[in-house]
């Protein structure tokens, strides 16, 4: 064999086993298929209870009231309960804490009552209870992948959907007493539905899961048999009520008209317990409408009904953006009509000599043309000749000043090289959800993903800054790439590390171990930095500067007085970020409700939000074009900063959207979850800003360079 072919060979199966590594590392529906045998373990894994309620997590096993794991270890499995499951970053992001479970649960096998644990809780642990429920909790148990859901129907009865998770209890009136109690769920019915396999396993008899539906009961401690379980599960029988019995006599008489003691009368240290005792059952029901590869579909409840919805923000968005466009070739047929008729742009200095001619004869032309280029011709005694007022006015007197590199611009080249990072980690998103790598079937991927993306596109972060701040005229390209690597990320870092803290004390999954913040730093440090270094010193070094089609002069040229619409730049900017949030507006309801109001649910709709994506960057590209082309006709040369500020000005319009809806749609309560929603919602909108004002800004400098490429002045 020649040494091109085995060359060849050793590539391709390096190429065969990277892949095949690949599909291993994420779960894709219709390909990673696992079938059971009759009889085998379906391992079932607890997770973390959650609510719509707060930004609190906390892991199952964290709670003092459930059953502690006993360290038994299941045939057939390499985990004892209790023992953690190797979990990717993502899935430790959004507060993941995955662990093996006590319940037995064999593929075919049925159990109408198994006996799990008696819990013994005292008054501190009934009262957190309580406030889980209270606040609507739910807890996530999964089964082959498949969260644990509560199933529902809808109004007609035509179709079924599930909800992830399922509550912890619930609160009513006691019959007896007239009183509000709080009723814990201590049975749980599970219900695992199946179908045949496919291929050769299914020849075999295997089957593959199709649904895991989770059904909690109350029932009381009493009535039971030897074993632990009820006489009858599937009786009308009492609820148990989270109440133990106060000490003191009198304390329900001092309260008689109340559903509760007050906290601080009752003594939480009395020694008082009750027993909450843990049963479950089993029932295998095959399923054969529903297909494996579509078996996450009954998760997304509004698939249908939000459709047309989704259409209209489409439709909406391409109206405001088809009526900005007209806008923007109306301003680049009146700047470029030069260049089609022949006058304008490439004879300034010639129309500047010909005005000269035909003013007063007692000044000099050389006192005219000054005057000319500081304060514009004489209207009275020009007005004969429009077309050469038109071609000195305006716009094109900005030739020697409008590439004047601006204020801080050691500052911006940063900003944008942290923008273009964004963006790409937002298009690789988009683009990798859109075909079906990214879903709700691989736990944690899109926040895996998405910081690897992060990561990967600092040589670009870097890049673009050395070559703006290049642009501008920067020297010290070393600090220019240290500013790149730490501004943005390391206020990142801080903002996270700050909140943990408050997450930490309240004892939640929220928030992240030391040993992931720790891999966090290292990514930023030992990977980035470096791949911003190596960006920036090719932008810098191995990249030509960007060259302008005009020279800058020595002087910089006088602005004169502005009117309203552009004296006030920042009602401006927020004028123009109005336009734009107004394109994305109907498509962030969707996705609040998703991250905010309903957290049991999964954003799916990644195909329309990436539609809407790239219509938002056509609308802020003719809004940075409109803005930019009345701050020039101002005769107002600082546009850097405007145009950066105009693409990214939606996002204080989304973050005012945040509190609008964190007080009109959501119910969240305590100090912590509220710094944890208004934390995160401004550091979703600066990541937005930076990302859409990078956009705004390399728009407005394209559309300058091309504007002023025709001026040729000697």
């Amino acid at each position: 064999m020649s040494t091109d072919v085995r060359l060849h060979v050793s590539w391709l199966s390096r190429v065969v086993l990277l892949f095949g590594c690949l599909s291993h590392a994420f779960y894709i529906p219709g390909y990673s298929i696992r079938s059971y045998q009759e009889n085998e373990n379906l391992p079932l894994l607890v997770n973390k209870a959650y609510s719509d309620k707060s930004q609190l997590q906390y892991a199952y096993f964290d709670l003092p009231f459930v059953c502690p794991p006993t360290g038994h270890k299941h045939d057939g499995l390499s985990l004892a309960s209790g023992h953690s499951v190797p979990l990717n970053l993502g899935e430790v992001l959004r507060g993941d804490r995955i662990k093996a479970s006590d319940l037995e649960i064999n593929m075919g096998q049925d159990i109408d009552c198994q006996y799990l644990c008696d819990r013994v809780v005292g008054r501190k642990e009934m009262q957190w209870a309580q406030q889980l429920i209270e606040e609507d909790y739910v807890v996530e148990w999964i089964l082959d992948n498949l969260p644990g859901a509560t199933s529902f129907v809808t109004v007609d009865r035509s179709r079924k959907y599930y909800a992830a998770g399922f509550k912890m209890g619930y609160k009513d009136f006691d019959i007896a007493t007239g009183k509000e109690r709080y009723y814990y769920y201590n049975h749980y019915t599970l219900v695992v539905r199946w179908r045949p396999a496919g291929g050769r396993a299914g020849d075999h008899g295997n089957k593959v899961v199709v649904g895991f539906e989770v059904y909690p009961k109350s029932i009381s401690a009493g009535h039971r048999n030897e074993t632990g379980c009820p006489l009858d599960v599937t009786a009308d029988l009492d609820p148990l009520a989270l109440y133990i019995p106060n000490n003191s006599s009198n304390l329900e008489e001092q309260f008689p008209d109340s559903s509760y003691i007050p906290e601080e009368v009752i003594d939480l240290d009395d020694g008082a317990t009750m027993i909450i005792p843990y049963t479950y059952s089993v029932y295998f029901r095959e399923e054969k409408e529903v297909e494996w590869a579509n078996r996450w579909d009954l998760y997304f409840s509004d698939q249908a009904e939000s459709s047309f919805t989704h259409w209209l923000a489409i439709v909406n968005s391409v109206i405001i953006s088809g009526i900005l466009g007209a806008v923007c070739i109306v301003i680049w047929g009146r700047t470029m009509q030069g260049d089609v008729k022949g006058r304008g742009d490439g004879v300034l200095e010639e129309a500047r000599l010909r005005i000269g001619k035909r003013s007063d004869k007692k000044k000099s032309t050389t006192g005219l043309l000054e005057k000319i280029s500081e304060t514009g011709p004489d209207f009275d005694d020009l007005s004969s000749d429009e077309e050469s007022l038109e071609e000195v006015s305006g716009w094109k007197l900005l030739h020697g000043d409008v590439f004047r590199p601006p204020p801080y611009g050691g500052l911006l080249a940063p900003l944008v090289g942290s923008g273009i990072q964004l963006v790409f980690m937002i298009a690789g998103l988009l683009g990798l959800s859109c075909a079906g790598v990214l879903n709700p079937s691989w736990r944690g991927g899109f926040w895996s993903v998405g910081v690897g993306l992060f990561v990967f596109a600092g040589g670009f972060s870097g890049y673009f800054s050395a070559r703006v701040y290049k642009t501008f005229g920067g020297q010290n390209w070393r600090k220019n790439t240290m500013m790149t690597a730490l501004l943005f990320p390391g206020l990142l870092f801080a903002l996270i590390f700050v909140l943990n803290l408050f997450t930490w004390a309240q004892a939640s999954s929220t928030a992240l171990p030391f040993s992931t913040l720790l891999a966090l730093a290292c990514l930023w440090l030992l990977i980035q930095l470096p791949l911003v270094h190596l960006g920036s010193y090719y932008g810098f070094h191995r990249s030509p500067v960007w060259e302008h089609p005009t020279r800058t002069n020595a002087v910089p040229r006088q602005i004169p007085a502005q009117l309203w619409y552009t004296k006030h730049q920042i009602a401006l900017v927020l004028g123009a970020g109005l336009v734009s949030f107004a394109v994305l507006f109907i498509e962030l309801i969707f996705v609040f409700k998703s991250v905010y109001l309903d957290k049991s649910s999964y954003y799916y709709v990644f195909g329309f939000l990436s539609i809407i994506s790239a219509l938002l960057s056509i609308t802020i590209a003719e809004t940075v074009i409109i803005t930019t082309y009345i701050q020039l006709c101002a005769e107002n040369y600082h546009w850097w900063w405007q145009s950066f500020f105009v693409g990214g000005a939606s996002g204080f319009w989304i973050f005012v959207y945040s509190m609008w809806y964190y007080t009109t749609r959501l119910h969240i309560d305590g100090f912590v979850s509220s710094l944890l929603f208004f934390s995160y919602s401004a550091l979703a909108c600066a990541v937005y800003s930076l990302a859409t004002g990078t956009i705004g800004f390399l728009t407005a400098y394209m559309f300058v360079r091309r504007i002023y490429s025709g001026v040729k002045v000697d």
